[in-house]
C-alpha cells in the first residue's frame, strides 16, 4: 500500500476487545443466577407456610395414634367390665343379721321381713350389741367383713339411703350386719333400690380405658 498509509517498521497495532462488553456479559450471568436463586427460595417458602410438607408426617402421626389406643382401650374396658359384673354377689348369696339399735321396739323384725321379701337370706334378729345399742345416731350401720366392703355390703347399701359402712375381723365375707340406726324410718323404696341394683351390677369401664390425646 501506498500513500499516507503505508505501514513501516516491525511494530503493528494489537486488536483488543472493548472492555465493557467483558463488563456486560457478566452482569447477564450474575443476574439470571441472583434469579434462579430468589425463585427456588420463593417456591420453599410457599410449601412452609402452606403446610404442605408436613400433611404426611401428620398423616402419619395421627394413623400411629389411632392405631395404638384403639383396640387396646376396647380389650381394656370389656376386661374391666366382666370383672366388675362378676365380683358383686346377688341378694340371695348375702346373709344378712338384723339388728335393732334403737329404743323403738319391732324394727328388726318388720326390716328383716321385707328384706326377705327382696330376696336377701336372714340371720340372726334382734338387738343390737352394746357396742352399738343406742348409741347409732344416723339411719343405720351396714357392718362386715373386709372383704365384703366390695361385695355384699354396696349390694345391701342399695336397700338402705344413707347407711354408713363399716368393716370388722370377721372370716365370713357374704354374712354382713345391719344395724338400725335412730334416724331410720323405713328401707329404701323397692323400686329406687332394684334401679341402683341394676345399676351397681352394670359394667363399670376404668377409667383407665379413657384414649390418650395425640
Amino acid at each position: 500500500m501506498g500513500g499516507q498509509y503505508r505501514i513501516t517498521g516491525d511494530k503493528y497495532p494489537r486488536m483488543r476487545r472493548p472492555r465493557g462488553r467483558r463488563r456486560l456479559v457478566f452482569l447477564v450471568i450474575a443476574s439470571v443466577t441472583a434469579l434462579g436463586l430468589i425463585g427456588w427460595g420463593t417456591l420453599q417458602l410457599i410449601d412452609v407456610f402452606t403446610g404442605k410438607g408436613d400433611k404426611a408426617t401428620a398423616a402419619g402421626t395421627k394413623g400411629d395414634c389411632t392405631s395404638k389406643t384403639g383396640p387396646s382401650t376396647k380389650a381394656s374396658t370389656a376386661s374391666t367390665t366382666s370383672t366388675a359384673a362378676g365380683t358383686l354377689p346377688r341378694p340371695g348369696q348375702i346373709t344378712v343379721n338384723v339388728l335393732n339399735a334403737t329404743p323403738r321396739s319391732g324394727l328388726a323384725k318388720q326390716t328383716a321381713d321385707e328384706l326377705k321379701k327382696r330376696g336377701f337370706r336372714i340371720g340372726d334378729v334382734g338387738n343390737a350389741t352394746a357396742a352399738y345399742d343406742k348409741k347409732v345416731n344416723g339411719a343405720g350401720i351396714l357392718l362386715g367383713a373386709k372383704g365384703a366392703a366390695q361385695a355384699a355390703l354396696p349390694v345391701l347399701g342399695t336397700q338402705l339411703s344413707g347407711a354408713e359402712v363399716k368393716t370388722d375381723g370377721r372370716a365370713q365375707a357374704d354374712r354382713v350386719d345391719l344395724i338400725i340406726g335412730n334416724a331410720f324410718k323405713s328401707l329404701t323404696k323397692k323400686e329406687d333400690a332394684d334401679k341402683a341394683l341394676a345399676t351397681l351390677s352394670g359394667p363399670r369401664p376404668a377409667a383407665s380405658a379413657s384414649p390418650k390425646s395425640c
